[in-house]
């Protein structure tokens, strides 16, 4: 530490021995640098504000009626694209600018310079609020800069939504026209086949193998029901087999009135109960007594109007009602028969045009699956039709995005660039920093002994003494005026820093 710390003070010395380099380049460097600063051009900054609602009312009513585009994405995407090459060139003929580009690298020279000028910035607290900012020596010139960005700022904004719907909508109508073609080309087709296919075609109850095995069950209930039939038929045939065909004049008259023999019994019953609650002379009882009187005078009539046929004998009433009952169920097996050959010649039609039933439905399934695909694509490519054409008129007839200029383009009267106070504080500490440099440099390369350790560097032999110098007084009298003339002459360099800095305050004033 003690080594590095030793080095350091020599260069410290060895450039304090050249230190009259250190008050001549920064003389040299601070008047260059003072003039420099001088004949800088002074720059205006015009700027404006501008918020970006993107928060409109109609955005909640319209949700699901209309395509609602990420306005914030392309707000972002515009205010990183504003300094593009053609919204630069279209700010240049706006402001007049490319007027005096007469040569193409003139023109990219302006244009590059008017990049590099442009500042588009967006507020810390992320509200939508943007600053458009741009320099120029002209102040008037600045300005229209600032609002011909403005402008495009607000235009391409709107115009991009607006050109992204008129694209979408022009898209969806030409593919709703190519589905609208698909859909007439299908129907003629399903049309065509089921003309040509007519009676192969799947029915409502389902496909061939559906309808097989309806049939097949079908079949074999009616079947069943012919076999039931039969057997009625002949339990009724072996009933009439044991009955005659004629019965005793007596036996017809126990046997031909059992439906006034039931009513009578049941009014008989009816007038045991009324007695139990009212007497013979209530209105009920004397009724309920006439019409038994009535029904068993009506029987009596009935039986004496029989008349036998000679030897006393009549027509058997339950051998005509069993001769009905077979007719009926002859009529039932010839219906049930009718109907199984009906299913038999159905199933046999079905089985002999399995192949080509099936080919005809496998064809009908595709025609109809195209149908359908082709119609809900339609009706799909139609509702977005109506949402791009809502939204194109909420585009054009409201305002989806509210621009409003906060504070419209100005300028300043004091010029934003350059900072002359700063820049003449820096000029001389650049200078003596750079005088500095010089004479260490000058030091390093013109090297002189100042102590004994640099001596025995520089020789590499051991030291064995050294001669103290003894200075007079012209000598002492000499230094004294060489270090008061070296800070008389670094001092006058702070003077004039604090002349030129006083003047500069005084003119911006």
């Amino acid at each position: 530490m003690d080594e590095l710390l030793n080095q350091l003070m020599g260069y410290v010395r060895a450039t304090w021995h050249r230190r009259w380099y250190i008050v001549i380049v920064a003389w040299i460097v601070s008047i260059a640098g003072w003039f420099w600063v001088y004949t800088l051009p002074s720059r205006f900054e015009a700027s404006a504000r501008v918020y970006v609602d993107t928060q409109t009312l109609l955005k909640p009513l319209l949700g699901g009626l209309t395509v609602q585009p990420d306005i914030d994405q392309q707000v972002r995407l515009m205010t990183r694209t504003l300094v593009s090459r053609p919204n630069l060139e279209k700010v240049a003929r706006m402001t007049d600018m490319d007027i005096k580009a007469k040569t193409p690298q003139q023109t990219e020279a302006m244009l590059d310079g008017l990049a590099s000028q442009i500042k588009m910035e967006a507020s810390a607290t992320g509200n939508n609020l943007y600053t458009i900012a741009y320099q120029n020596e002209h102040p008037e010139l600045a300005k229209r800069v600032v609002q011909a960005l403005l402008t495009i700022f607000v235009e391409s904004s709107l115009g991009k939504s607006r050109k992204d719907l008129s694209s979408s909508r022009k898209f969806i109508d030409e593919q709703l026209k190519v589905y609208e073609q698909k859909l007439i080309d299908t129907e003629n087709a399903m049309k065509d086949f089921k003309r040509k296919h007519m009676g192969l075609m799947p029915g409502e109850g389902g496909d061939y193998y559906a309808k097989l095995s309806a049939t097949t069950t079908s079949l074999h209930q009616a079947e069943l029901d012919l076999r039931e039939a039969t057997d009625r038929r002949n339990q009724l045939k072996s009933q009439l087999a044991d009955e005659e065909p004629e019965i005793s004049a007596a036996a017809v008259q126990t046997q031909s009135n059992p439906e006034l023999d039931a009513r009578i019994q049941a009014l008989q019953k009816n007038l045991d109960t009324l007695r139990l609650t009212y007497t013979d002379l209530h209105p009920d009882i004397v009724s309920t007594k006439r019409l038994i009187k009535e029904l068993e005078a009506q029987k009596k009539q009935e039986a004496k109007t029989i008349k036998s046929s000679g030897d006393g004998r009549a027509l058997n009433p339950v051998y005509q009602q069993l001769t009905v009952a077979i007719a009926e169920a002859d009529a039932t097996v010839a219906s049930l028969k009718a109907r199984v050959d009906e299913y038999q010649s159905r199933l046999g039609q079905l089985k002999k045009a399995v192949d080509s039933t099936l080919d005809v439905e496998a064809e009908y399934t595709q025609l109809t699956r195209d149908y359908g695909m082709y119609k809900e694509n339609y009706a799909s490519m139609l509702a977005r039709s109506e949402t791009a054409s809502l939204s194109g008129e909420v585009e054009s007839k409201t305002d989806v995005v509210d621009f409003r200029v906060i504070d419209p383009p100005r300028v300043p009267l004091k010029p934003s660039w350059p900072n002359r106070p700063l820049l003449i504080s820096l000029v001389p500490l650049v200078g003596i920093l750079a005088g500095i440099v010089v004479a260490f440099l000058v030091s390093q390369l013109r090297r002189t002994v100042t102590d004994r350790r640099v001596l025995r560097e520089l020789t590499g032999l051991p030291l064995l003494g050294s001669v103290t110098r003894i200075e007079t007084d012209a000598v002492k009298f000499k230094k004294r005026k060489g270090l008061i003339a070296y800070a008389l002459s670094f001092f006058s360099l702070i003077g004039a820093y604090g002349i030129l800095l006083t003047l500069q305050m005084f003119m911006a004033r």
